[in-house]
Order: structure tokens, then sequence, then C-alpha cells
């Protein structure tokens, strides 16, 4: 498998952080991103731990919904003090970044509800440079617009600018984006992850992401361009909804990680 590889637990949600590591390691992906929700769960945490402690994988990022109870506008400053929990976490997993859901934004405009973040985001970010943990905000879906405010490529590296932080680079939700090399190139200097995944043009539920190779998105031409501009860091799998569901996790895991091995691996990443 190729060390580049990252696997997301969102694909395996419900099985615990244990026996995902079990399996992340059994079909040799190297490097995985945790979500933190399982992880606040102290048996959960305990599992990541001894599972690094004994070289079995290691973190390469955890996901963190910022300010999802119920949003940006009404949230209570508790969004920061759970962000500061889980740098502490991600510090003694050994984990490099975190890569955030920012929280929809109410009746807020766009500009209000990115200051609105900001403001709250603003006392983790010294936690998180103290630790050596990047905080990254990603690109996702329009669909997703109850839990999050940044929907194309732009959008969020305007919104990583504003907060000093990061960019997860999220594929599936950009790859129909015009002059995206153009977009990358501006993009991938902040980026700490890339995500990776396919998708079957017909689907329109959300989540609806497919293994690669299974769909139309032109993923090694963009992966291409992805390592011709310097980046270096992980490709990480996010495999999730109906088609990932049907084919059942643990395959299309496996089926996943072999074909985006092998496209790395083409690409002499």
């Amino acid at each position: 498998m190729h060390p580049r590889v990252s696997l997301h637990q969102v694909a395996m949600v419900d099985r615990e952080t244990g026996p995902f590591l079990d399996f992340c390691s059994e079909i040799g992906v190297q490097h995985v991103t945790l979500v933190s929700p399982r992880l606040l769960h102290a048996s959960e945490l305990h599992a990541a731990r001894e599972a690094v402690q004994h070289g079995r994988v290691r973190i390469g990022c955890i996901n963190h919904p910022f300010a999802l109870q119920p949003d940006l506008e009404r949230h209570a400053e508790s969004a920061t003090g759970d962000l500061i929990r889980v740098i502490d976490m991600a510090a003694d997993l050994g984990a490099p970044s975190i890569y955030l859901i920012t929280g929809g934004r109410g009746a807020l405009l766009w500009e209000q509800a990115a200051e609105r973040f900001v403001e709250l985001l603003a006392p983790c970010r010294d936690h998180a440079a103290a630790r050596n943990v990047a905080l990254l905000v990603e690109n996702a879906s329009p669909l997703t617009v109850d839990i999050h405010i940044a929907h194309t490529l732009p959008d969020a590296l305007r919104l990583a600018r504003l907060a000093g932080i990061g960019l997860c680079v999220d594929l599936h939700a950009c790859w129909v984006e015009a002059h995206l090399r153009e977009k990358l190139a501006e993009a991938l200097p902040l980026a700490g992850l890339v995500q990776v995944s396919d998708h079957v043009p017909g689907d329109r539920t959300t989540p609806c992401r497919a293994v690669p190779g299974d769909g139309a998105v032109p993923l090694e031409t963009i992966l291409r361009d992805v390592l011709d501009l310097g980046y270096t860091g992980l490709f990480d799998l996010e495999l999730v909804g109906p088609r990932i569901e049907a084919e059942g996790p643990a395959e299309a895991c496996t089926r996943a990680a072999h074909a985006l091995s092998n496209i790395l691996t083409r690409l002499g990443a």
C-alpha cells in the first residue's frame, strides 16, 4: 500500500476506534483520519493511543465538528473549549492536524458567519500552535449548508486566510469547478490534507461518494496536478453514502485504498 494513502473513520463510524484501526493495519493502510466525537470516549482514545504506541498506524488528522450546536449564529462559547480539548488529544496522539466543519450560518450572511467563526476560533489558534497541531478548514458540498459555510475552494481559502489557519482540500466538493488547477495552485500552499473519492453522475443524495475509479471524477489528472504543484501530504479516502453501504464498508475501503495506491504509484508520488 502506498504510504501516503489515508483512510477516514467516517466510512466505518459504526465501529469502535480500536477495530477500525485494526482493519486499517490489516489492509496495509498506514495513516488514518479519526473523528473527534468517538475520541471523546475514554476507551476509544485509549485504543487510538495503543495503536500509535505499537506502531500499527499513524493518526494523520482528526475531523472535528466545531459549532454545530446549533450553528455559528447561536452557538455558545463551548465551541472554543471543546476544540481546545480536541487539540490536546491530537497532540497526545501525534496527529499533525485537525480539520474543521465550521457549523451552519443560521440567519447570518456569509461574511457575518465567517467573522463569528474567526472569533470563536481565535483562542484555539495559539493553543494549537503551542501543541504543534495545525488547524484546517475544508471545502464541502453546498448540500451541507446546515453544518458548514465554505462550499467552494476559493471560499474555503478565503475563510482559512481570515482565520489564519490551513486548508483541507476535498476534491469531491470541488472537482467540477472551473480553472481547478489554478485554484489548487493558490490553495495547496495552505493544504494540510487532500481528500479523495469519486462521484457517479446521477447520484443526488448527500453524502454520495464512490470508490475511486467507479465514477466520473478525473482523479488521475487532478492528482497529477496536485503532485506537480508541490503537495507532499497525505491523500485521505473519505468514503460514505449509499454506494459504500451497499458494497459493504470493509470491501469498499479495501478496494478504494488499493485503487488510490495504484494511482499514486503510477504518478510517482
